[in-house]
């Protein structure tokens, strides 16, 4: 990539020793900072030199002497590789009047500028030299204090490098956008601000000499959306539309679970069967915190940073995330809405007495919470053998599917005629029902969990499991084979529990 020549200096004699090895003039610039502060250009004395130093390193953590580009200073917004726009710096310069100092004379002229102020919505800054080393240095250079009286008509340079706010998007030529694109390419960015100088940005860098001086992780968007001079740029639009696919909201499916009937069992049954189903899974529930197959927490994570530690893991394809009625009261949940929330009881919880639950009608008022977090597009998965659970189904924004251990169930009947889907045990086999359609998924024997040993807590679990998986497009022929191997995974893991314990 054109980038200047340079190198990290250890003190200002340092600095003005690679200044000789680089060759003057130079720039001496901080090794981290922002918005160009500490930034000295076009230092051709040792004396230059180390007061840049020293006005650079008060800015940053170490200091830089690079080979000085001649030329204006550009500042590329890539996005996505591609350039979404580009912007071209001014210099600050007023002209003596023989009665103004130079601080009068910034007022007067320079911001005296509608365009200029102290808050965001501004797209040029105030220029204070109390804030303005730089400035100040530039002013020293050519025999001035801030309080000194140019003659009329003599020009003062204020800073070389300024006013990042003229629009030049359609003047870049084709070679430096991909010089900036490659540049983001290398550095790992996806958004980036890239700044470089050159005398003219509509012809290549190899021609005009220009080079890249920085790349930056958090470009600023004002100086593209409102610039002083030139077309706004939807440099917003622009970053949307690249982490966001057109019609994708950018959520993950997560599956919320609720209950105080086997709850851990019903989530991580949930989260095997989509990780079967090829997504990377992660799972907060009373069993721990699990990504995948690898658990992260042996505690109970049924709680708000539970799942929070989940929803901030990029690799994560898809989340399940048990809750109970507790944290809800207590944190709340860690997400705003879900693809499908599965209740399985209305069961009453003495530890809720705390928050004044004391009958029915406050725990509904918890417990629709997860019914009503359900996305539009989402689902509901209610345990159609409780009718205060069962009766929630009108809360419910999205479609809802209803799961018994007992086909009788009396809301299965119009649920399915009203074109529901529901998920239950008849003559010994667990069926899915849709559209009038009943479709045998599996004999109950077939299971442990399922089984005449299993308990109606771990039946229900299942049913549900397979309801929410159902809802989230899991193969149907894989759910059973994906039972089996939950069971197969659980046994071995008890048996080298009792090992250990052994």
């Amino acid at each position: 990539m054109p980038v200047p020549e340079g190198r990290l200096v250890e003190d200002a004699a340092d600095a003005w020793e690679a200044a000789q090895e680089i060759g003057l003039p130079v720039v001496v610039k901080p090794l981290d900072a922002n918005h160009g502060r500490g930034v000295f250009a076009d230092l051709k004395t040792r004396q230059d030199v180390e007061t840049a130093y020293a006005g650079a390193l008060a800015e940053g953590s170490g200091v830089m002497v690079e080979r000085f580009i001649e030329g204006d200073e550009h500042r590329l917004l890539v996005v996505g590789g591609k350039l979404v726009a580009a912007n071209r710096g001014d210099t600050a310069r007023v002209v003596g009047d023989g009665r103004s100092s130079i601080r009068e004379l910034i007022d007067l002229q320079i911001n005296s500028d509608p365009r200029r102020g102290e808050e965001e919505g501004f797209p040029l800054e105030t220029l204070l030299l109390e804030r303005e080393p730089i400035a100040i240095h530039e002013l020293q250079r050519q025999g001035y204090a801030p309080e000194s009286v140019p003659p009329a008509g003599q020009e003062v340079l204020i800073l070389r490098h300024g006013n990042m706010a003229f629009d030049v998007t359609d003047e870049v030529h084709p070679e430096v956008a991909a010089a900036a694109i490659q540049a983001a390419r290398v550095v790992g960015l996806d958004i980036a601000g890239i700044d470089l100088v050159t005398r003219d940005v509509s012809r290549p860098l190899s021609e005009t000499r220009g080079a890249i001086v920085e790349v930056n992780a958090g470009p600023s968007l004002l100086m593209h959306l409102k610039p002083a001079v030139g077309k706004p740029r939807p440099a917003g639009q622009a970053i949307v539309d690249h982490l966001f696919a057109a019609g994708d909201d950018g959520r993950i499916p997560i599956v919320g679970v609720l209950g105080r009937r086997e709850p851990a069992l019903l989530a991580r049954l949930v989260g095997h069967l989509l990780r079967l189903s090829g997504r990377s899974v992660g799972l907060a529930c009373g069993e721990g915190l699990f990504l995948d197959q690898r658990q992260l927490a042996a505690r109970p994570c049924q709680h708000f940073d539970g799942g929070q530690r989940l929803l901030i893991n990029r690799e994560i394809e898809a989340a399940v995330i048990e809750t109970s009625a507790r944290a809800i009261l207590a944190e709340g949940l860690p997400y705003d809405r879900c693809q499908v929330g599965v209740l399985t009881d209305a069961d009453p919880d003495p530890a809720l007495a705390e928050f004044y639950i004391d009958s029915p009608e406050r725990l509904h008022a918890v417990l629709r919470t997860q019914v009503d977090v359900v996305l539009a597009q989402g689902a509901a998965v209610l345990n159609a053998c409780e009718p205060a659970v069962a009766a929630m189904a009108g809360l419910c924004d999205g479609e809802v599917i209803l799961f018994a251990r007992d086909a009788d169930a009396a809301p299965l009947e119009p649920h399915l005629e009203q074109g529901g889907r529901a998920v239950f045990v008849r003559n010994g086999a667990i069926v899915l029902a849709a559209a009038g359609n009943e479709e045998p998924l599996a004999r109950a024997s077939r299971f442990a969990l399922t089984g005449a040993a299993a308990t109606p807590a771990q039946l229900e679990a299942v049913l549900a499991a397979v309801a929410a998986a159902w809802a989230l497009d899991v193969p149907v022929d894989l759910i059973p084979a994906g039972i089996e191997h939950f069971e197969q995974e659980r046994a071995a893991a008890a048996r080298a529990t009792d090992a250990m314990g052994a």
